[in-house]
This record gives structure tokens, sequence and C-alpha cells, in this order.
């Protein structure tokens, strides 16, 4: 990186805690900083959902998937898609239909107190390691590309570059600073900034990059045999329906996303929120996986080569290709996308946990439950506590001496057991609240069997050899056993020997119901005009670039144009009176 991508780097990092600042004024009840008052325009909904799935292992993982196996990666990530339009058909809209104000309170409702405390304690516990661990990957990947003068302050003097730890004190602080004071409202606005920002530093990269290896004719030429097709390196189609039932249990109950649903006017509006990220994710890993796939073409595995080497240059192959073909500047920017990438994923989780432990642990303590000034400020103490949590779990990562490689996928194989009774329970009145102990425990048990002794231990002429012998030979296969097939298996079990109605399913339809479709959407539009300036302030940033520099200004300056355009086309939308509020303006004239 050059001094002028340390520059857009620092201006974006500024910018979205601005950001954050502009939007503090609005959060005047925990409603309002935990669910934007219901107030969050459906595209905005589906856009922050659409990043929330988002991390520097976006970039690292499926990047060195996609160099390694091709189209493979790509198809893997179209199955966010299917599950994400699924969960818009089935249960979207059911979630704001409801009439809760936070997950946690379904969980309260239909499950019990004690359900409550577990869902809380545990998934946030599995969150706060599995974000810990992104935020270190992000910070390892940026501190390679960020060498510093000797005598620099936060110099790491091993290595020349910006220091591991201040990295992750310093990117961490940032997202805990804009969650904290923007609320939701804060996640939500940088999520969409950042989502633009990320899309269209890729749409540059692809075009350059096809073209430093001949065009696309030439890359389909050169791609290896078999890097094309949407199956392969032990990724079957069976695997990948399994991975759409798993992560149709993600985005249709994992708190994060659940809060994308209640934070819209409508159960129309979670609908098409839920619809518009799964439309993304159809179409959009096809242009942001091809810089990895076409690194392959530029710089082909060696002969011979051993699993360190090829496991090293799939890693590094999405950070490689943007070095080799993008102009200064845009290197920062690609940066500060990657960056976005983690920072929407953290700010989500830090948010939703916040607003549980506010709405569902805190406020029943307190003598006046209405004092919203309180349930504000403890609800920014919650953050910080989370955020310091996090920051902390990220830079003891290192003394895990690997640990975290087996930690985290275990803990993420819980999410589906703990995930399945929620979206039973939603749409199931016989669903008695001990489904959701009977599913955790035998999951749990199972899980721990399979990654803490079957794949662990010589077990070849046990009593378990058989089984042993079988999850070391499908492990892709196993972890969709473990994930969505057992969860559901449990959940069913208790679904067939239930009998009458559940008194939770009579606590959750005692709820006032939320307004159905024909409601107006009462969406505010102050999201899209900060937006838009914040285009307006990018693109001129890229233009101040491209004046001031040599190298890439045709580049810098077209993408300083296409960012003022799409503002000019925010701008206009935002001013635009849907014909609804017409409608009722006429009426109410006559």
């Amino acid at each position: 990186m050059q001094h002028v991508d340390y520059i857009v780097l620092l201006v974006y990092l500024l910018g979205v805690l601005a950001v954050g600042v502009v939007l503090a004024a609005r959060n005047t009840s925990s409603a309002e900083m935990f669910a934007t008052g219901g107030q969050s325009p459906w595209w905005v909904a589906g856009l922050s959902g659409f990043m929330t799935m988002f991390s520097a292992g976006t970039f690292v993982v499926w990047g060195g998937i996609a160099y390694k196996h091709g189209m493979v990666a790509i198809a893997i990530n179209v199955c966010y898609g299917v599950a994400a339009i699924l969960v818009g058909w089935t249960i979207a809209g059911r979630w704001k239909s409801s009439g809760i104000r936070t997950p946690a309170e379904f969980v309260e409702l239909r499950f019990g107190a004690a359900a409550l405390h577990f869902y809380t304690w545990a998934i946030m516990s599995f969150k706060i390691v599995g974000t810990a661990v992104a935020l270190y990957s992000l910070c390892v990947l940026m501190v390679a590309m960020m060498p510093l003068a000797e005598g620099t302050p936060l110099r790491d003097g091993s290595t020349g570059n910006l220091s591991l730890n201040a990295a992750i004190l310093i990117l961490g602080g940032m997202v805990v600073a804009y969650t904290m004071i923007g609320g939701l409202w804060g996640v939500l606005m940088t999520d969409v900034l950042q989502f633009i920002v990320l899309n269209l530093a890729v749409m540059f990269v692809v075009p350059l990059a096809l073209a430093d290896v001949g065009g696309v004719g030439r890359f389909l030429t050169l791609a290896p045999e078999g890097f094309m097709t949407a199956t392969g390196g032990g990724y079957s189609w069976a695997f990948l329906c399994g991975w759409v039932a798993i992560h149709y249990f993600v985005i249709g109950a994992e708190w994060a996303f659940v809060q994308r649903y209640l934070c819209v006017p409508s159960p129309r509006d979670a609908r098409k929120g839920a619809y518009l990220f799964g439309l993304l994710y159809l179409i959009s890993p096809l242009l942001w996986l091809l810089p990895p796939l076409i690194q392959r073409v530029r710089v082909p595995i060696p002969e011979g080569a051993t699993e360190e080497v090829v496991a090293a240059l799939a890693e590094s192959a999405y950070i490689d290709v943007c070095r080799a073909v993008l102009p200064a500047g845009m290197i920062g920017l690609m940066m500060a996308a990657m960056f976005s990438a983690t920072a929407s994923m953290v700010s989500s989780q830090l948010n939703v946990f916040a607003g549980v432990l506010t709405n569902d642990i805190f406020r029943p303590w307190l003598r006046n439950q209405q004092d919203e000034r309180l349930l504000v400020w403890a609800g920014r103490g919650f953050t910080v506590l989370l955020g310091v949590a996090i920051v902390s779990t990220a830079l003891a990562v290192p003394a895990l001496g690997g640990a975290e490689s087996v930690i985290v996928p275990a803990t993420s194989l819980m999410v589906g057991p703990l995930l399945a009774p929620l979206l039973f329970g939603l749409v199931s009145k016989r669903l008695p609240a001990s489904a959701v102990w009977v599913t955790a425990a035998a999951c749990c048990s199972c899980v721990i069997l399979v990654k803490l002794v079957l794949l662990r231990y010589d077990l070849e002429h046990s009593a378990l050899g058989a089984i042993a012998q079988w999850t070391h030979a499908h492990p892709k296969t196993t972890d969709i056993v473990l994930g969505a097939i057992l969860p559901v298996c449990a959940v069913l079990i208790c679904l067939l020997v239930a009998k009458g109605t559940s008194p939770g399913w009579d606590r959750l339809t005692a709820l006032p119901p939320t307004l159905g479709d024909l409601a107006k959407s009462d969406a505010s539009r102050a999201p899209a005009k900060i937006v838009a300036w914040s285009l307006v302030g990018c693109g001129t940033l890229m233009a101040g670039i491209a004046l001031r520099t040599q190298e890439g200004r045709l580049l810098l300056t077209s993408f300083a144009i296409l960012l003022w355009g799409i503002a000019g086309v925010v701008f206009v939308c935002a001013g635009r009176t849907p014909a609804t509020d017409k409608r009722e303006l006429t009426n109410a004239d006559a």
C-alpha cells in the first residue's frame, strides 16, 4: 500500500464513524436503537442482511476454495441466496406479524424464561468466539498489506508492518464506536454504504484481471479441467442441498437476521427484504469470486506443490490479484471494502445482543421499565462490554494454539440445533418448550462425539470404528448431518409425542399482531439521503486522488463518476412521494 491508500482507508473509516454520529440523534428510545422504531425501508434491511453474511473469510476462505476448486465456491455461496428466498417465502413475514420486539422476547414467550437465558448466553458465547476469530482474520489480512517505516508508532519490529494487536484494537474499536453511537440505524446505514463500495470495488477488479490474462476466452481456455463445474473437491450436490438447509435455519432464525425482519414497517416489507437478500446472493457471488478464479490462471499451482504451498497461494489469491491490477488509491478502497465485510458482521452481532441484554435481561429489573433514556444508555454500555469481549477474544486467538480451528466449526454446528426449535415454534402450536432442551442436548452430544472424539482419535478397532471411518471419509456430509438433518429429526420427534396446544403458543398469540400488508409502509427516507451524501463524499475522494496521480487516472475518474451517478439516483428516489402516500393525501384533501 502507498501513502494514498492509507489516506483512502483512513478517510473511509472516519466517514463510517461520522455516519454513526449523524444518526445518534435518532436513538431516543430502545425501540429506535435496536429496531429503528419499525421505520427501516425494506431495501435497507435486505442490503444489511446481505452484508451480515460477509466477513474477511469471504475473501480468504471462499476465495481460497475458488482458487483451488473453481466454480464450486460460487455454487456454495449461491446456496445462501436460495435459502434467503425460501425464508422470504415461508417465514420472514411471520416474524414481523407476530408482534414481538426482539427475537429474545419470542424465545421467552414461546419457550419460557429458562430457555431465554439458555439461548442468550449460549448463542452469545458462540457468536463472540466466531466474531472474534473473523476480526482476527481480517486484521491478519490487512496488516500484511500495511508496511510501516522504521520508527513509526504501532510498527511491529518483527514484520515491519502494522502491529497485529494495534490493528485489532483500532478496527475493533471503530466498529464498537459507530455501533454504540448510531444503534441499529448506524449499523443499517453503514451496511448499505459498505455494500455499494464493496461491490463497486470488485466490479473494477474483474475486468482489469480478465484483461491481464487476455480476456474471457483465454481465461476459459486456460482454466484447469473441471474448474467451471458446480461440484468437485468433495463438495457434492448432496452437500449443496444440505448447505441450503443449514442456512435456511441461519437466515430464518438467527437473531441478527430476525432483527432485519422486525425493523421494517410491515410483514410485506420483511418478505421483500429477504427476497432482495436472496436475489443478490444468486447473482453477486459470480462477481466477487471471479478474481481468485482468474488468479488461478494468472498464477497456476506449481506441479508437485506441497499442501502448504497450495494453501498459501489460495489464501492470498484475492489480495494478490488486487495488488497486481489495481492502481494506488483503489487498493486502499479494496482494503476498506474488506474491512466493511467483517465490520458488518461484527456490528450486527453487537447490536442484536446489546438489544437482548437491554430489553430482555436488564429492563425487567427496572422499577420504571419505561425509562427510555436509561435504556438507551444501558444499550450503549452493553454494546461496549460486548465489544470489549470480542476484541479481547480476538487478541487471545494466537494463544489458542490453533484450537480455534476446532472451536469455531464445532460451535457453528450448534447453530442449527439451537435455531431449529425457533423456526418450528413460530409455525407449530404443538411444539413443547422441552423441544429446546431435547434438541440441544442430543445434537450437542453428537457434535462433541464426532468433532472432539471420532475425528481426533484413532478408534478404528473400537465399537465406534465403522462410524469413525465413515466420518473421516465424508467430513462435509457429516457436518450436514450434524447441522441440519439431526436437529430437524429431534424437533420432529418432539412434535410427534406432543399433545395439545403448547402454553407458549397461547402466550405468543396473545400479543397484538403487527399491522398487515395493507397498512401504509411508514418507512423513513432519511437513510437514503445519508447514503447518497456518503457516496458523494466517496466519489469526491476518488476524484481528488485522480487529479493528483497519473497511475490509473481514468479508472479512478470513472469510479468517481459512477459513485456520483448512483448518489444522484438515490437522491431522486428519496425525493419521490410513494403512491400510497399520494392517495392518502388526495383522500384527506377530499
